[in-house]
């Protein structure tokens, strides 16, 4: 009985394991598909092309530009991006760095990407910097943007010895 029961138990601590492993290349390959989407808008970005831009965005998409306003679904930031490339991001240059990414559900992320954007306002080169929650959702295995959420990083003031703002 011991044997019989030692036995019942190693088979089921190496489907445990297996489906453990299993579990982790598939957290890895999301994470994976998840990183592309951020490259697919760095890369729409800084090709200026409103189309390429918009295309990683689920068709319903919500985003939450730095101002404040919403926009919904993917035409909508398609239009507003290719609007907004022939202004003063039309040689613009946006670098994505990921800060993090998880999976609070199966088939949803949770990204945080800051933005450091360089652009020509009056002649002069410009930065800007952001932090972005990307909340993406997979269906039928593709990943898409649900909702976008853009901040802005504010410099932090500078700091005299006693702690008083300059």
């Amino acid at each position: 009985m011991i044997r019989f029961t030692l036995i019942l138990l190693m088979i089921a601590l190496t489907a445990i394991a297996a489906v453990a492993q299993a579990s982790n290349k598939d957290t890895a390959a999301d994470e994976t598909a998840v990183r592309q989407i951020v490259q697919q808008v760095q890369d729409g970005w800084n090709a200026h092309d409103g189309k390429a831009f918009a295309a990683p965005f689920a068709e319903d998409a919500d985003y939450v530009i730095v101002n404040g306003q919403h926009i919904k679904g993917r035409t909508m930031i398609e239009t507003g991006h290719a609007a907004i490339f022939t202004t003063i991001y039309k040689d613009s240059r946006n670098v994505a760095s990921i800060k993090s990414v998880r999976f609070p559900l199966t088939g949803m992320a949770i990204v945080h990407i800051e933005w450091n954007l360089e652009f020509r306002a009056g002649g002069d080169l410009q930065k800007g910097h952001a932090m972005n929650t990307m909340v993406m959702t997979r269906d039928k295995g593709k990943w898409s943007i649900a909702a976008f959420h853009n901040t802005p990083i504010q410099s932090a003031p500078a700091r005299g010895g006693n702690g008083d703002a300059k």
